[in-house]
């Protein structure tokens, strides 16, 4: 099943607010009945790791990963990412190959770039 709305996050989170904003964003869409999937790439991952302490806004992020982990908000990282970023644990997390990140960009009902 292809998920009503992919938030991309391309942005570096180390030099723009615009990361942490859209996974902001994504959080409170996925409360309600839309499935959401958000694709974190480039240096997006580091959102959810231990140097997002670094991050432009990071306060705010602080407030919000707590959540993202409970819901278990649907996140994708391309094929590596697990090995080149150091992911906190408790995320759900999975990665996926290039193609199959473009098919679910897609596929997708709705899209928004960050």
């Amino acid at each position: 099943m292809m998920p009503a709305l992919v938030v991309c996050i391309q942005s570096d989170p180390m030099e723009t607010h615009r990361p942490v904003e859209g996974l902001r964003i994504a959080l409170g869409l996925s409360t309600g009945i839309a499935a959401v999937t958000v694709v974190l790439l480039g240096r997006a991952p580091v959102l959810l790791t231990e140097e997002a302490g670094d991050v432009v806004d990071a306060e705010i992020l602080e407030k919000h990963l707590p959540v993202i982990r409970e819901l278990g908000l649907d996140l994708v990282v391309p094929e590596g990412g697990s090995d080149n970023f150091s992911l906190n644990g408790g995320f759900a997390v999975r990665e996926m190959s290039a193609s199959d990140i473009a098919a679910l960009l897609f596929g997708a009902g709705r899209s928004l770039v960050f």
